[in-house]
């Protein structure tokens, strides 16, 4: 089985994304594209202190209606995970002082409690 790869228009789709959330006032604390063996094809993750989870439907709504507003064709698949996440709580102690991680490429390792197949970085602070 083909495993999958980050293309650039995943790339596009998740700068777009991004973009139409920070300009909502959602101020992410990290946002990449990832794959994982955990699913079949990649994942936008989204960690925001304005994303909560403590009802993650909710916060899945808040985002697909703040998105819907702006961008009109199919959703990419996202993945929210809150601030304290040993992943996210990884990534920005490793990254989080880099002064740019936009388009910084990860892969082949584990991070967190997650292993990384590949990823490309938005937002990590």
């Amino acid at each position: 089985m083909d495993k999958t790869t980050l293309v650039n228009l995943d790339i596009t789709e998740g700068s777009e994304v991004v973009s139409v959330l920070e300009d909502k006032g959602i101020k992410l604390k990290a946002a990449l594209w990832m794959v994982t063996p955990e699913y079949e094809d990649g994942r936008l993750v989204l960690s925001s202190d304005a994303l909560r989870q403590t009802d993650p439907l909710k916060d899945y709504q808040k985002v697909s209606r703040i998105l819907r507003e702006r961008i009109k064709k199919a959703l990419p698949p996202i993945m929210i995970l809150k601030t304290s996440d040993p992943f996210i709580k990884t990534l920005r102690n490793l990254f989080g002082k880099t002064q740019s991680v936009e388009g910084l490429r990860l892969g082949g390792q584990m991070i967190g409690n997650r292993f990384v197949d590949s990823a490309y970085v938005y937002r990590i602070q």
